[in-house]
């Protein structure tokens, strides 16, 4: 059965990374079962490209409070996504897919600029790109960044993948009462305050219609069964609901 998306961005955050029993920031077992699960997808002849948090590593708000200036703590964090790009780049490879990092700002010896043709000439090429120091400004989350690169590069979808299987009425973990949303509209993401993504992003998705998938990714299949077309996650888009009648 053909994919249900061609070309997909993939925003992981960098805290997936983590592995807090040993104090790993960047845990080689995580980043191999990553790198499966984007061979998976590869295989079924979608396109992907990846955008990488650095949260594991730093995060410039949580610099600010410990006295560091945002800006420069904001330079920190992006390059923290240029250190996890090319880890995880490298256990991409090692699966046997190519891979190839792209940054925002110039890192000469270990990354390519990011240059919007050379992107687009890499994913028809095979390759899954990986975009890495932000939008190369302060003050713009990578959530903002995966919006506008799959703005960029043409993606069907913007996969958020975190470590829970959708979007919930409440946090599931501290309310057993919590809700699965199988759908919602941009508007009500935004005015629902969620946390999935920030409110940037959220508009930047509904001004070039660019539907957002939330779903767990490290749940066995998950990623190939949404790509597929199966419903899997929480889809947000700008369909409306059907009426209800009676």
């Amino acid at each position: 059965m053909a994919p249900k998306y061609k070309r997909i961005l993939l925003k992981l955050s960098g805290e997936v990374l983590l592995d807090r029993d040993s104090g790993q920031c960047i845990a080689p077992a995580v980043l191999a079962r990553m790198a499966a699960g984007v061979k998976a997808v590869r295989d079924m002849g979608v396109d992907v490209a990846i955008v990488l948090g650095g949260g594991n590593i730093f995060r410039g708000a949580t610099g600010e409070a410990l006295g560091i200036d945002r800006c420069a703590g904001d330079y920190m964090g992006m390059l923290a996504t240029v250190i996890n790009a090319l880890a995880l780049q490298n256990a991409i490879e090692k699966t046997g897919v190519p891979a190839r990092v792209m940054t925002a700002f110039p890192c000469q010896g270990v990354a390519e600029p990011f240059i919007h043709r050379r992107a687009l000439r890499h994913l028809e090429k095979g390759r899954v790109v990986l975009f890495a120091a932000g939008t190369g400004n302060p003050l713009f989350s990578t959530d903002t960044c995966a919006a506008l690169r799959a703005r960029e590069i043409g993606a069907d979808v913007l996969v958020k993948a975190t470590k829970v299987d959708g979007v919930y009425t409440a946090d599931p973990k501290k309310d057993p009462s919590a809700r699965k949303l199988d759908h919602l509209t941009y508007a009500e993401a935004i005015s629902r305050g969620l946390k999935v993504m920030d409110t940037a992003a959220f508009a930047l998705c509904q001004e070039h219609q660019i539907p957002i998938l939330v779903l767990d990714f490290f749940a066995d299949g998950a990623l190939e069964a949404a790509v597929a077309g199966s419903a899997v996650g929480t889809v947000v888009d700008g369909r409306e609901p059907p009426p209800v009648f009676g």
